[in-house]
């Protein structure tokens, strides 16, 4: 059951927004739909400043509050972005592009930090000055990095950062948090194994790239089971193996890996990005083919303050029925890394109840996580910068 809540007025109105924002999903970079009509309805709210533009498609509003002469300014953080998926919800507002949908909750995000503005601008019950950044290209495209090299923490003077993320399984009404590494880094690479292609009815005058990778795929699994501590995380995943032949008869000249890996501290992160070049180029030359290896860094490791790790969820047990402040570290990514490794501050998960998994197609964010949202965001801008009683 919801508690009562300062956003039971806008509910139906924020609700609005998401249903608009789930039916219209727009991709990375490209979300010019969703971001004009942000900046729009910010304008709307009475913003003291809206910017567009910045990290290519990101938007940025300003609400100054009652008085400033605190000196606080607390970043609050939604991402915009969609998936290429199709949906299959059978929902009445499902996605009107084919292919692509909203299927990791981000249109309930910007919709609830849209909400916490409107609430912001009108009530203004702070010593300071909020920034909500809006951000695209979280899935992949690494938006907040753009946004974090566009200077988004030096031109708004941003002190503190903080963001929230829905979660499936946990229940709504619930919140989940730690302080240090919360979620993993994440890196890409590419294997390309050459050998001596040829008919497979001769595979002594060939050099079979596929018995190379299928050394190597096994091979690599023994950097998470032999090379690093069984206390510490890390994820080796091969996710495709391409050859560059669809035929039944002919051993491939070339044979392509491609995967990712994932870890929670940077001293293995580098330790796995030697060893993976290692094993792949060493199998291929034991077995007498060639490897190349294209390894490439992704998103850093999300790591929460634990001073603003322990604020986050004191303002979570206002509201919340029961928070977890020592919730177990996920292996997924978050691009929301780049602006704490800027900038002191923590990330949350939300409860979204029994509903499918993120990046499921069947999947949907739960409005009834809306109000939770919206007062955590609010909570935490006039917490942080209280006005003076």
């Amino acid at each position: 059951m919801q508690p009562a809540s300062r956003f039971d007025k806008l509910l139906p109105e924020i609700v609005t927004w998401r249903h608009d924002f789930h039916q219209h999903p727009e991709l990375l970079f490209e979300v010019h739909r969703t971001a004009a009509k942000v900046a729009g309805l910010l304008r709307d709210f009475g913003c003291d400043e809206v910017t567009e533009g910045i990290g290519r498609t990101g938007v940025v509003g300003l609400i100054k509050g009652k008085k400033t002469g605190s000196g606080r300014v607390i970043g609050l953080r939604a991402d915009m972005d969609a998936l290429p998926i199709s949906e299959q919800t059978n929902l009445a507002y499902a996605s009107k592009t084919p292919g692509l949908m909203h299927a990791c909750g981000h249109d309930g995000h910007t919709a609830m930090l849209l909400g916490v503005a409107k609430y912001l601008a009108s009530t203004r019950n702070f010593d300071g000055t909020a920034v909500l950044v809006f951000q695209p290209a979280e899935e992949g495209g690494g938006g907040g990095r753009e946004m974090v090299e566009d200077r988004l923490m030096e031109r708004w003077g941003i002190q503190e950062v903080y963001g929230l993320h829905n979660m499936p399984g946990i229940p709504v009404g619930h919140f989940a948090i730690r302080a240090g590494a919360i979620m993993a880094a994440s890196d890409l690479f590419d294997i390309t194994v050459t050998g001596r292609g040829g008919h497979a009815a001769k595979p002594h005058d060939c050099i079979d790239t596929t018995v190379v990778a299928a050394h190597m795929i096994v091979a690599l699994q023994t950097i998470a089971s032999r090379n690093v501590s069984p206390l510490q995380q890390v994820v080796v995943s091969i996710c495709a193996v391409e050859t560059d032949t669809p035929a039944y008869n002919v051993i491939p000249q070339v044979v392509r890996l491609k995967g990712t890996v994932r870890t929670m501290d940077a001293g293995i992160q580098a330790m796995v990005e030697r060893r993976l070049k290692d094993i792949a180029v060493g199998t291929a030359r034991m077995l007498g083919a060639e490897a190349a290896v294209d390894y490439r860094r992704g998103y850093p490791v999300t790591v929460n303050a634990p001073a603003n790790t322990a604020f986050a969820a004191e303002v979570a047990r206002s509201i919340a029925q029961h928070v977890d402040a020592d919730t177990e570290p996920l292996m997924g990514a978050e691009d929301f890394s780049f602006m704490l490794n800027e900038r002191p501050g923590a990330y949350i998960f939300m409860g979204n109840g029994d509903t499918a998994m993120v990046h499921h197609p069947a999947y949907n964010f739960n409005d009834d996580a809306i109000p939770y949202g919206c007062e955590w965001f609010a909570g935490m801008a006039e917490a942080r910068m209280p006005l003076a009683s």
